[in-house]
């Protein structure tokens, strides 16, 4: 009961509303659609639920981030999504480990569950854009190599991938836009699945979750920029 409670206490109303609700649509939809593909279930739940520890500004998000970039990269290369299963686990997942360490080093005001939020300048931008250009032609090139399946839609994936994971790590309000640019992208690739495989539709649900996730992710780490900075003028 006491766990209950903190729980309730640590989340608001709307945020426990969006927590319930992804948690129904995606078993609803693994019912409907599925019924075989548990690891696409359980990658769907842990991402949820990372997803709200992120917008909370939350480290331990981070850590679920890990655990959902190895499963989700096993789904992937199920369907010979190969750029998805490379980027999850040669970028996405140690980038979150990365951010973890990132953000932990960082709490706000000395609370470990809120992390410090950062703005980049607009040299770091240039820089990252810079490097997300070169990171983007590697990848396509490996990506070819593995004869990946959707190849334009799965290059576009690193990319938008590669600037949340960048942003996540420099602890930016915008790491959540996008990843919910990334969503957008992940939609189109399972949509495009689903066409052979109609259980994929679940994979489908589940990135439509993440992408209202990372929508309010992005509201309320603005809201919690502006009550730090807010904050700091008071000290």
């Amino acid at each position: 009961m006491k766990k209950l409670k903190a729980v309730t206490e640590y989340f608001t109303k709307n945020e426990l509303i969006l927590l319930i609700s992804s948690v129904v649509l995606i078993i609803l939809s693994f019912i409907v659609f599925d019924r075989v593909n548990y690891l696409t279930l359980i990658a769907s739940l842990i991402g949820a639920v990372s997803l709200l520890l992120n917008a909370k500004g939350n480290p331990a998000g981070q850590l679920l981030t890990v655990v959902f970039s190895i499963i989700y990269s096993i789904i992937s290369y199920s369907f010979c999504y190969y750029g998805e299963m490379v980027t999850y686990l040669g970028m996405t997942a140690p980038m979150a480990v990365f951010s973890f360490i990132s953000w932990i080093r960082n709490p706000y005001n000395g609370n470990r569950s809120q992390v410090k939020i950062n703005r980049l300048s607009r040299k770091e931008i240039i820089f990252m854009l810079f490097l997300t250009s070169g990171v983007t032609v590697l990848f396509y090139f490996i990506l070819s190599f593995f004869h990946t399946a959707n190849i334009f839609f799965s290059t576009i994936s690193v990319t938008t991938s590669f600037i949340a994971a960048y942003l996540t790590f420099r602890r930016s309000p915008f790491f959540a836009l996008a990843y919910a640019s990334n969503d957008i992208i992940l939609i189109i690739l399972w949509t495009l699945a689903a066409i052979s495989d109609i259980s994929y539709l679940s994979v489908i649900i589940c990135f439509i979750m993440f992408l209202a996730n990372d929508i309010y992710g992005f509201i309320n780490w603005k809201k919690l920029q502006q009550r730090q900075a807010a904050g700091n003028k008071a000290d």
